[in-house]
């Protein structure tokens, strides 16, 4: 019948995340293998997504954010007292953690490959839940900080670059989009978590998450293009048809295979692949520098990931009439639900469009919750309590259809491909010292200018993000991953 047919016609079209071609690679990214391919009613999941890490991820830093509060508090889970000095510690070390990691990740993964790489993150963020069960001093809490922050920082450098060589031009964007929207479930998750369940009990719920992520990582094939590199033809050629969900005796098909052997070995036996530094100072490489920078400074000076970490705090100052818990958990369903839009549109409209609205939608919002917050210190606005809740909803909502939700797609595609590896683990490295920045001088910031300033110069960075976009970025939607 009719509707059947139009059921069919949608799931073979390539735009579409279960057609048959991109079934697989949506799979990889998202659930691990298939048990059977026959059609998508009938799929049967046989592991745990590889974005797992991130999830993981996700809950560490939601979990941290209120229980940093709690250990403030007489109320304290732990037996020992931590100050306010320490918790600034605690909240960057992330930071510090995710440098490591990107530059473990970054050194690895074209030595031994992305798999290999994956595979290793789930052990340091098992570690950290350990020492959180286990503390008996702060410094328990900061090594768990730190390793948690190796598995966020080692995920976001080998994660774009494994998803950008298994998946479609078409999709590539809605699979790139994943790894934050993992992350943003993962935030609600722990939010959730610390505040209905007790400190010493979360452990038990989230360590199972890195076991079942070592063992569904142990099915899924490394990628073409690294197995190419490594001269393993074979391997490669079986790893294609599996991404792209191809049968042994569809030649057609295997014409892509073809085409991206022919120039990688062609690279290889030029040697045009090998660190030479004029690749690095071409004019397409610093436009990709350009791209980049502006969107780490938009990306982390607009205050996002410091929203996350002391979401809880700048409710309590924020003259905002609702319950700060509560106010958390909405702000992380927002942040998943902007996510969300991203993975619908990135794709449809394109990077550009979204990186302009992200951005000035952030700078203005950002401008009226310090105007809000200016006021609110000098007269009675308690009839208007929910406003700092607004005002924040729909800021993170517009952070995260853009400046968040597709940094990581835009940074691989935005490198020349004989530097794409080596320049995005450099701006990921950049962007960890970022978070260990920002999430430093946050609390100085608060305390030295006020919420209010601290907002307007966060929005200041915003517009200054919207001006380059409108004017400078270069659409890079359906770019391929073979263009220098």
């Amino acid at each position: 019948n009719t509707s059947s047919i139009m059921k069919l016609s949608m799931f073979e079209s390539p735009n579409c995340l279960l057609s048959r071609r991109n079934r697989y690679q949506f799979l990889a990214t998202f659930l691990g293998k298939p048990k059977c391919n026959s059609c998508c009613s009938q799929i049967h999941f046989h592991n745990f997504l590889v974005n797992i890490s991130t999830f993981s991820h996700g809950v560490g830093i939601g979990w941290m954010s209120p229980v940093m509060r709690d250990l403030q508090s007489p109320e304290s889970p732990l037996s020992f007292k931590v100050i306010v000095e320490e918790i600034s510690w605690i909240g960057s070390l992330l930071g510090i953690g995710s440098l490591i990691g990107n530059l473990l990740a970054g050194f690895l993964q074209d030595r031994i490959g992305r798999k290999p790489v994956l595979y290793f993150l789930a052990i340091p963020y098992l570690c950290f839940w350990l020492l959180a069960y286990f503390a008996q001093s702060v410094e328990y809490l900061y090594a768990g900080r730190l390793l948690a922050g190796i598995t966020g920082g080692g995920g976001y450098i080998v994660l774009p670059i494994f998803i950008s060589e298994i998946s479609d031009a078409k999709i590539r964007g809605r699979l790139g989009s994943m790894v934050m929207l993992s992350v943003n479930v993962g935030v609600l998750a722990g939010y959730i978590l610390s505040t209905n369940v007790n400190y010493f009990v979360a452990p038990f719920f989230i360590i199972p998450l890195p076991i079942c992520y070592l063992v569904g990582n142990l099915f899924l094939p490394e990628t073409p293009f690294h197995l190419i590199n490594k001269g393993k033809l074979g391997a490669a050629e079986k790893s294609f048809r599996f991404y792209k969900n191809i049968n042994e005796g569809d030649k057609t098909s295997m014409v892509e295979f073809e085409e991206i052997k022919l120039k990688l070995t062609k690279e290889q036996a030029l040697k045009v692949n090998s660190f030479n530094y004029k690749d690095f100072i071409t004019k397409p490489a610093f436009k990709g520098y350009a791209t980049a920078m502006v969107m780490l400074c938009s990306n982390q000076f607009t205050g996002t990931f410091c929203f996350t970490t002391y979401m809880t705090d700048i409710f309590e100052i924020s003259h905002a009439s609702l319950d700060p818990g509560l106010s958390t958990i909405i702000l992380g369903t927002v942040q998943i639900v902007g996510v969300c839009a991203t993975i619908l549109f990135c794709d449809r409209y394109g990077r550009k469009f979204l990186l302009m609205i992200s951005s000035l939608g952030a700078s203005i919002c950002l401008a009226a919750f310090g105007f809000y917050i200016y006021f609110a210190e000098r007269y009675d606005l308690s009839a208007l309590g929910w406003i700092p809740l607004v005002l924040l909803t729909l800021e993170m909502f517009l952070c995260h259809i853009g400046l968040v939700g597709i940094f990581f797609v835009v940074l691989v595609e935005a490198m020349p491909a004989r530097i794409r590896s080596v320049a995005v683990s450099a701006f990921v490295v950049l962007l960890s010292c970022f978070v260990f920045l920002t999430l430093k001088i946050f609390p100085l910031c608060l305390k030295n200018w006020g919420l209010d300033v601290t907002m307007w110069a966060a929005s200041a960075v915003g517009l200054l993000g919207f001006i380059y976009f409108s004017l400078c970025f270069v659409e890079t939607k359906g770019k391929s991953m073979l263009d220098n």
